[in-house]
């Protein structure tokens, strides 16, 4: 009997109902069970990571090594988010990294950049961060395997991502962007499939043979590219159409060679040496040529083509990364010359692909010819032939892969990058050096060192302070400290060239001559000051010569403040920061009085201060000329010329030509706080100013009349 037709009795239906409620009872136990535990994982998501992927639902524990936390949603991995100080380590302007919580995409894209820690003074005491914060904020949905560029002109190369960078903070973008950049590619080369970088391959130096072209094509050292008309019938109607225009009668529509022509088995065997040479000298470091030779009737390059451009038809690819060709304009000047002979050829163009992350020449790389051609009156599409590309695996040699190594270091770029305003410093600071060594030469006319002077003063102010930012501070003095308490490291001084040029003049200086040099001739502020003083004097305003009473005392102020920082800056740099604010030279020269109104106020009031009392701030205030004051008070040339009668009885310099009050009552140069702006030395060098001299004129005038009348 069929068991499917026997009726179903209570205890059956019963039972049949109780299974169905127990399974509907485990099922929704289970989903409430999951969704109770996911909700408790969101809970434990930290914020700071919240915030950078905000569909996170649960977090793995930190990992060891690259020290980063895995985030998922569910059990789908979305990220990774880690701290760059764990990962990288490039000190800012300040002597500390800046410290970003990054995150990072299964696929290389940049989620989320959250600013953790830093102690750079522009943006803390300067700007502001929101400059900062909006910089950063432009790498937010990119690539790491995308080209960085920061700052510059507008390029249209389609495989660059330019980024605006900040005027006034140059050093501290850079480290941001190097702190990125590096952290990123090391988490993605450790975690990310398609970031792990294959042991980096160079051309061996030895390897040559003497080869004609038939034989480099032979050994593969050349590729031959060629599109007969038959593979055009494959192409749409219009495409076809289009290709009919430019054959021509016993020609392949395509007919190309490839030439690697930076490669020395290919290049001196077809240049020769000399001609070689001039290759290289027209190439970067890391750059690779590529000569192309076209023998077809589809050229690789169109009428409409400029010479020193991307060509619009032919492009390169690796990784399905773009590739850029540039024309290097190698035969504009010079007709083509070879070493031998060569097959013959319609165009010829030499083309270089720039060093850049990703490309290796040691692995296979596209070339792309496109074909275009109109659908209607309309619309415009093209046709793509494409070529593969690689070298004989002989030539290549394998060597270590080391991270170091990789890019040039960020002070080396910030110096190249800055030759020119380099050179015109040393320049300038040759002629200061000049000036000093001359003195007694130069101040011999006063009118003509007074112009020089003033000259001096101008380029001070707009050269070297507004427009290089050489303005030197006291920060400057504890963040040295503090690198030799911690371990100092040269290579953070140089992130700025300017300062540290300015800064090993004054040291080598200050025990030359003092600290006049910088006080008195390089410092921006001081030549601000000092140019309100001349305001005054056009304006006849009278200088308040009171305060000469009180000047001993006053001047050791600055002294009180010097250490009062230094001590605070052991303690707590960011407190020191703060209150290196007492220097106005942030507000002034950094930011040109565009910055919150009581820091504005403070400098604006130092500066007409000055119209009253000459270089208020430098002789009572400042804390880094108490600094130099202290390293330059016993100068090994006293240059400065003075005379017996300076002093006893005369005090001319002392009371109206000095004022900065640096003279001593007994006719002596105090060096400590005379910033050498050399009025003393025009003085004397002058009789008709000098009183001395004119009496001394004076006396043998009249011993020349007693003489005559006798």
């Amino acid at each position: 009997m069929n068991s499917t037709n026997l009726p179903l009795t209570p205890t059956k239906l019963f039972n049949g109902y109780l299974s169905v409620v127990v399974k509907y009872f485990l099922l929704t136990l289970l989903l409430l069970t999951h969704t109770t535990h996911s909700m408790a994982q969101v809970t434990e998501i930290p914020q700071d990571i919240a915030q950078l992927f905000p569909s996170a639902t649960r977090v793995d524990p930190q990992q060891e090594s690259p020290p980063v936390i895995a985030v998922y949603q569910l059990n789908q991995l979305l990220g990774y988010v880690f701290q760059s100080d764990d990962i990288t380590n490039f000190p800012g302007f300040s002597g500390d990294s800046i410290n970003l919580l990054i995150g990072i995409t299964p696929q290389g894209m940049i989620n989320g950049i959250k600013v953790l820690n830093h102690h750079e003074p522009i943006f803390i005491h300067g700007m502001g961060e929101q400059p900062m914060l909006d910089f950063i904020d432009q790498y937010i949905g990119h690539s790491i395997k995308e080209r960085f560029i920061i700052g510059g002109k507008k390029t249209p190369s389609s495989d660059v991502t330019q980024f605006d960078g900040i005027t006034r903070a140059t050093v501290s973008v850079l480290v941001i962007h190097d702190t990125i950049i590096a952290s990123a590619l090391k988490v993605a080369r450790d975690k990310l499939e398609g970031f792990t970088p294959s042991t980096p391959f160079v051309v061996r130096p030895d390897y040559f043979a003497e080869m004609n072209f038939e034989q480099l094509v032979e050994q593969g050292f050349i590729s031959r590219w060629t599109i007969d008309s038959s593979q055009l019938y494959q192409l749409p109607d219009e495409a076809q159409s289009e290709a009919e225009q430019y054959i021509q009668e016993n020609k392949t529509f395509v007919d190309f060679y490839i030439v690697p022509l930076s490669i020395p088995i290919v290049g001196i065997n077809l240049l020769g040496e000399t001609e070689f040479a001039r290759l290289n000298d027209n190439l970067k470091s890391g750059e690779h040529a590529i000569m192309m030779l076209n023998q077809g009737s589809y050229s690789f390059i169109g009428k409409d083509f400029i010479p020193q451009t991307v060509p619009s038809r032919i492009r390169a690819e690796q990784d399905q990364l773009p590739i850029e060709l540039k024309d290097i304009d190698f035969y504009s000047f010079q007709s083509p010359y070879f070493a031998q002979s060569m097959p013959n050829y319609d165009d010829i163009q030499v083309f270089s692909i720039k060093a850049q992350s990703g490309f290796e020449l040691n692995r296979t790389f596209n070339f792309h010819l496109d074909l275009p051609y109109a659908v209607n009156h309309l619309s415009r599409k093209s046709v793509t032939f494409s070529q593969p590309f690689s070298l004989p695996a002989q030539i290549f040699e394998k060597v270590e892969h080391n991270d170091s190594h990789q890019q040039q270091p960020l002070w080396m770029k910030i110096w190249s990058d800055k030759t020119l305003d380099i050179s015109i410093l040393v320049i300038y600071l040759g002629l200061i050096i000049t000036i000093f060594v001359k003195q007694k030469t130069l101040t011999a006319k006063f009118k003509q060192f007074r112009t020089i002077r003033l000259g001096c003063l101008l380029i001070t102010l707009f050269f070297v302070g507004f427009y290089l930012q050489g303005q030197l501070s006291v920060t400057n003095i504890y963040t040295l400290l503090l690198s030799l308490v911690n371990g100092f490291k040269i290579e953070f001084f140089l992130l700025d060239p300017v300062i540290f040029i300015l800064w090993l003049l004054v040291f080598i200086t200050l025990f030359i001559w003092g600290r006049g040099i910088f006080c008195g001739w390089l410092c921006p502020f001081g030549a601000m000051q000092e140019l309100m003083g001349l305001v005054a004097e056009k304006l006849r305003i009278r200088q308040f010569r009171a305060i000469a009473t009180y000047h001993p005392y006053l001047r050791n102020v600055k002294y009180f403040i010097l250490v009062l920082l230094v001590f605070v800056a052991f303690y707590s740099l960011e407190l020191a920061e703060s209150l290196a604010e007492i220097e106005p030279f942030k507000t002034s020269i950094t930011l040109h009085f565009i910055r919150e109104i009581p820091f504005t106020v403070y400098a604006i009031a130092l500066l007409l201060l000055s119209l009253k009392i000459h270089k208020v701030y430098c002789r009572y205030i400042c804390p880094l000329g108490a600094g130099l004051a202290i390293l330059g008070k016993f100068p090994l040339f006293k240059l400065i010329t003075r005379k017996q009668e300076c002093g006893n009885p005369c005090q001319l310099c002392r009371s109206k030509k000095c004022q900065i009050d640096a003279i001593n009552i007994d006719g002596s140069i105090n060096y400590q706080e005379c910033i050498q702006c050399l009025e003393c030395v025009v003085t004397i060098q002058n009789p008709d100013i000098c009183v001395v001299s004119k009496y001394q004129k004076k006396g043998k005038r009249r011993g020349q009349i007693s003489t005559k009348s006798i």
